[in-house]
Protein backbone atom coordinates (compact mmCIF):
# COMPACT_ATOMS: atom_id res chain seq x y z
CA UNK A 1 0.00 0.00 0.00
CA UNK A 2 1.08 3.54 -0.62
CA UNK A 3 1.77 5.95 2.21
CA UNK A 4 -1.17 8.08 1.07
CA UNK A 5 -3.49 5.18 2.05
CA UNK A 6 -2.35 5.21 5.67
CA UNK A 7 -4.84 6.28 8.37
CA UNK A 8 -5.19 10.03 8.83
CA UNK A 9 -4.37 9.65 12.55
CA UNK A 10 -0.72 9.06 11.70
CA UNK A 11 -0.18 12.56 10.33
CA UNK A 12 -0.45 14.43 13.64
CA UNK A 13 1.47 11.81 15.69
CA UNK A 14 -1.28 11.82 18.33
CA UNK A 15 -1.85 8.05 18.32
CA UNK A 16 0.90 5.59 19.24
CA UNK A 17 1.68 2.46 17.27
CA UNK A 18 2.66 3.91 13.90
CA UNK A 19 6.24 3.11 12.94
CA UNK A 20 8.84 4.21 10.42
CA UNK A 21 11.47 1.72 9.36
CA UNK A 22 14.68 1.52 7.38
CA UNK A 23 18.04 -0.21 7.14
CA UNK A 24 21.25 1.31 8.39
CA UNK A 25 24.01 0.02 6.12
CA UNK A 26 27.48 -0.88 7.39
CA UNK A 27 30.88 -0.32 5.80
CA UNK A 28 31.21 -1.31 2.16
CA UNK A 29 27.52 -2.31 2.11
CA UNK A 30 28.28 -5.76 3.55
CA UNK A 31 26.17 -5.55 6.70
CA UNK A 32 23.08 -3.77 8.00
CA UNK A 33 20.62 -3.43 10.85
CA UNK A 34 16.91 -2.67 10.96
CA UNK A 35 16.00 0.64 12.56
CA UNK A 36 12.47 1.45 13.69
CA UNK A 37 11.08 4.56 15.31
CA UNK A 38 7.59 5.03 16.71
CA UNK A 39 6.15 8.30 15.44
CA UNK A 40 4.39 9.43 18.65
CA UNK A 41 7.02 8.53 21.26
CA UNK A 42 10.19 8.39 19.10
CA UNK A 43 10.87 5.03 20.78
CA UNK A 44 13.56 3.04 18.92
CA UNK A 45 14.04 -0.73 18.77
CA UNK A 46 16.83 -2.11 16.57
CA UNK A 47 17.13 -5.45 14.83
CA UNK A 48 20.20 -7.42 13.84
CA UNK A 49 20.47 -8.88 10.35
CA UNK A 50 23.09 -11.61 10.90
CA UNK A 51 22.10 -13.50 7.74
CA UNK A 52 22.19 -10.56 5.31
CA UNK A 53 19.76 -7.93 4.13
CA UNK A 54 17.80 -9.89 1.56
CA UNK A 55 14.00 -9.74 1.69
CA UNK A 56 13.49 -12.97 3.66
CA UNK A 57 16.12 -12.06 6.27
CA UNK A 58 14.71 -8.54 6.62
CA UNK A 59 11.13 -9.81 7.04
CA UNK A 60 12.22 -12.34 9.68
CA UNK A 61 14.30 -9.82 11.63
CA UNK A 62 11.60 -7.16 11.44
CA UNK A 63 9.01 -9.69 12.62
CA UNK A 64 11.23 -10.55 15.58
CA UNK A 65 11.51 -6.90 16.57
CA UNK A 66 7.77 -6.26 16.14
CA UNK A 67 6.81 -9.33 18.16
CA UNK A 68 8.60 -7.83 21.16
CA UNK A 69 6.03 -5.00 21.08
CA UNK A 70 2.47 -5.19 22.45
CA UNK A 71 -0.05 -5.92 19.68
CA UNK A 72 -1.92 -2.62 20.14
CA UNK A 73 1.32 -0.78 19.33
CA UNK A 74 1.59 -2.42 15.88
CA UNK A 75 -0.85 -0.26 13.92
CA UNK A 76 1.22 0.51 10.83
CA UNK A 77 4.72 0.52 9.41
CA UNK A 78 6.14 2.79 6.73
CA UNK A 79 9.12 1.72 4.64
CA UNK A 80 10.90 3.16 1.63
CA UNK A 81 10.96 1.48 -1.78
CA UNK A 82 13.89 -0.87 -1.01
CA UNK A 83 13.93 -4.46 -2.28
CA UNK A 84 14.56 -5.70 1.26
CA UNK A 85 10.82 -5.37 1.92
CA UNK A 86 9.75 -7.57 -1.00
CA UNK A 87 8.48 -10.05 1.63
CA UNK A 88 6.38 -7.44 3.44
CA UNK A 89 3.29 -9.65 3.26
CA UNK A 90 5.10 -12.26 5.35
CA UNK A 91 5.70 -9.61 8.03
CA UNK A 92 2.06 -8.43 7.93
CA UNK A 93 0.68 -11.97 8.26
CA UNK A 94 2.99 -12.71 11.20
CA UNK A 95 2.37 -9.48 13.10
CA UNK A 96 -0.97 -8.10 11.91
CA UNK A 97 0.80 -4.83 11.11
CA UNK A 98 0.13 -3.39 7.64
CA UNK A 99 3.08 -2.05 5.65
CA UNK A 100 2.90 1.18 3.67
CA UNK A 101 5.52 2.36 1.20
CA UNK A 102 6.85 5.86 0.70
CA UNK A 103 6.70 7.45 -2.68
CA UNK A 104 9.89 6.89 -4.72
CA UNK A 105 12.80 9.16 -3.76
CA UNK A 106 10.87 10.64 -0.81
CA UNK A 107 12.82 9.80 2.38
CA UNK A 108 11.29 12.87 4.03
CA UNK A 109 8.06 10.83 4.31
CA UNK A 110 9.90 8.87 7.02
CA UNK A 111 11.38 11.93 8.69
CA UNK A 112 11.49 10.49 12.21
CA UNK A 113 13.44 7.49 10.95
CA UNK A 114 15.84 9.64 8.96
CA UNK A 115 16.53 11.71 12.09
CA UNK A 116 16.94 8.56 14.19
CA UNK A 117 19.42 7.12 11.70
CA UNK A 118 21.47 10.33 11.98
CA UNK A 119 21.51 9.89 15.79
CA UNK A 120 22.51 6.24 15.38
CA UNK A 121 25.49 7.27 13.25
CA UNK A 122 26.98 8.71 16.46
CA UNK A 123 27.25 5.09 17.60
CA UNK A 124 27.85 3.49 14.22
CA UNK A 125 29.96 5.80 12.01
CA UNK A 126 29.06 5.68 8.33
CA UNK A 127 31.58 3.95 6.11
CA UNK A 128 33.48 2.60 9.12
CA UNK A 129 31.24 0.41 11.25
CA UNK A 130 30.64 -3.23 10.34
CA UNK A 131 27.33 -4.45 11.84
CA UNK A 132 28.64 -8.01 11.79
CA UNK A 133 30.69 -6.88 14.82
CA UNK A 134 27.59 -6.34 17.00
CA UNK A 135 24.92 -8.79 18.12
CA UNK A 136 21.31 -8.20 19.15
CA UNK A 137 22.36 -7.64 22.77
CA UNK A 138 24.71 -4.87 21.67
CA UNK A 139 21.99 -3.29 19.54
CA UNK A 140 19.60 -3.46 22.50
CA UNK A 141 22.13 -1.58 24.65
CA UNK A 142 22.46 1.18 22.04
CA UNK A 143 18.66 1.39 21.68
CA UNK A 144 18.29 1.61 25.47
CA UNK A 145 20.79 4.47 25.59
CA UNK A 146 19.04 6.28 22.76
CA UNK A 147 15.62 5.71 24.35
CA UNK A 148 16.76 7.19 27.67
CA UNK A 149 18.12 10.32 26.03
CA UNK A 150 15.86 13.36 26.66
CA UNK A 151 14.38 14.95 23.52
CA UNK A 152 13.32 18.54 23.10
CA UNK A 153 10.47 17.46 20.82
CA UNK A 154 9.07 15.40 23.74
CA UNK A 155 9.23 18.27 26.23
CA UNK A 156 12.52 16.83 27.51
CA UNK A 157 10.94 13.47 28.30
CA UNK A 158 12.77 10.42 27.03
CA UNK A 159 11.28 8.08 24.44
CA UNK A 160 11.40 5.31 27.07
CA UNK A 161 9.10 7.30 29.36
CA UNK A 162 6.43 7.69 26.71
CA UNK A 163 5.57 4.05 25.83
CA UNK A 164 4.90 3.28 29.48
CA UNK A 165 1.76 5.42 29.16
CA UNK A 166 0.41 3.07 26.49
CA UNK A 167 1.63 -0.39 27.48
CA UNK A 168 -1.28 -1.05 29.81
CA UNK A 169 -3.91 0.39 27.49
CA UNK A 170 -5.13 -0.91 24.17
Amino acid sequence: MRISERAAETADRAAPGHWEDDLLIGCQGRSAIITLVERHTRYVPLGALPHGRDAVSAAEALTGVAERLPGHLRRSLVWDQGMEMAEHARFTVATGCPVFFCDPHSPWQRGSNENTNRLLRQYFPKGVFDFAAIDQGGLDRVARELNTRPRQTLGWDTPAQRPNQFLATG
